[in-house]
């Protein structure tokens, strides 16, 4: 049977439900939703439809059908389970030249409702030829694959700019968020740096413009004001454009600058948050920032900064993000300010990478032993590195020089 796809405009307009079970009932909320004068003709309606009913949303006729129930209408949903009645309501349908939504008899039905989604500004509405089960599987698969940034999902005319802080996580590009991902199928524009999972950048169509402004230890050729001015302008030329940033921008990511500087600009923005390398690449090494009877509690802080302050128990786990080559600075630090020099520390190198390396030693000896280390790592101080091995089911290799 052929169909002409048609999407209805019914908000004000009257629309008949006969029937209150099941069906029916989740019928006219749908129908209510879209903004129809909804009326209902049952005997008696299950107590959902009762409630709506009792809140005036919706107008119950509490009988059974008769033929002028019709009148006025420009849609009706019968769902009775009784044959007679659904029967003669699309009999009325046809000779008032109304279309019918018959429940359970698509054949004899002159309109169909076709299983529906919604993802952000996006309607899907899949037709299964009658078969409810099948239209609903459908959807959810291609809701699933919009929801995921697998299908195109980029505006054509769009003129209203956004900036997208995306947190893409500690480096595996399985660990960007459903949302990340969606976003990064809309974007016009991708700044992105050099933590950022750059396979994801290999998924973008040909004219998405990208541009890098990735900063490498002790070099940063583009400022963070040029970055905030790029966002920008982007933005201002009516672009979806995704700041793409490694762990979350939150956390020592400049997040919170290049948010104000969009917000003074009013450009709209959206942060998207990420897996924090902070937490994600100690647990790539088999080390919990916390762990009951171990660690009740954790500090995050760069390498660079000043140490003196921290809590020096070992059950205070302490994250050091960046600073590899200061570590024999900081781990002496650490120690001058009354840490003990036996509390368990490990470096981790590129994590969640396929040629991640972690160096276990002690707070003492961290900065001989990883004395080659590279960014970009993390520093793990306390207690908890010393559960690495029975996390991991082995010993992490320690380089002897």
């Amino acid at each position: 049977m052929s169909t002409c796809p048609l999407g209805l405009r019914i908000a004000g307009r009257r629309v008949v439900v006969v029937g209150g079970g099941h069906v029916a009932t989740r019928r006219a909320f749908s129908l209510l939703e879209a903004g129809a004068d909804v009326h209902v003709v049952s005997p008696a309606v299950s107590d959902s439809l009762a409630s709506a009913i009792g809140r005036g949303t919706i107008t119950w006729h509490e009988r059974a059908y008769r033929t002028g129930d019709l009148d006025g209408a420009w849609l009706v949903q019968t769902a009775t389970d009784v044959p007679p009645v659904d029967d003669l309501v699309a009999d009325d349908a046809e000779a008032a030249r109304i279309f019918c939504l018959k429940g359970g008899d698509p054949e004899r039905a002159t309109a169909w409702t076709p299983a529906v989604a919604r993802v952000d500004d996006i309607t899907i509405a899949v037709s299964g030829g009658g078969d409810a089960g099948r239209a609903a599987a459908l959807r959810d698969a291609v809701a699933t694959a919009l929801q995921t940034g697998d299908l195109p999902l980029r505006h054509r005319t769009h003129a209203k700019g956004l900036v997208a802080l995306v947190g893409a996580g500690p480096g595996d590009p399985g660990l960007l968020t459903t949302r990340g991902r969606r976003l990064l199928a809309e974007a016009d524009v991708v700044v992105f740096d050099r933590l950022a999972p750059q396979s994801v950048l290999a998924e973008l169509a040909p004219d998405v413009e990208v541009i890098d402004v990735g900063k490498q230890p002790d070099h940063h050729p583009i400022p963070q004001e040029r970055i905030n001015e790029l966002l920008v302008d982007r933005a201002q030329q009516g672009k979806v454009v995704v700041r793409l940033k490694g762990g979350d921008p939150y956390v020592f990511g400049r997040g919170g600058e290049e948010l104000l500087a969009c917000r003074a600009a009013g450009v709209e923005v959206e942060v998207v948050p990420g897996v924090t390398s902070a937490i994600a690449v100690a647990a790539a090494a088999g080390i919990p920032v916390t762990h009951r009877g171990v660690a009740r509690g954790f500090s995050v802080l760069t390498g660079h900064e000043a140490v003196g302050e921290l809590p020096r128990r070992g059950d205070h786990t302490l994250v050091l993000l960046m600073g590899v080559k200061r570590l024999r600075s900081t781990a002496e630090e650490l120690i001058a300010a009354g840490h003990d020099p036996h509390t368990p520390a490990a470096v981790v190198e590129r994590g969640f990478a396929p040629d991640q390396r972690t160096t276990i030693a002690t707070l003492g000896t961290i900065a001989d032993r990883a004395a080659h280390a590279q960014a970009p790592a993390i520093t793990v101080i306390g207690d908890v590195v010393s559960l690495a091995a029975a996390t991991t089911g082995s010993v992490a290799a320690l380089p002897t020089s």
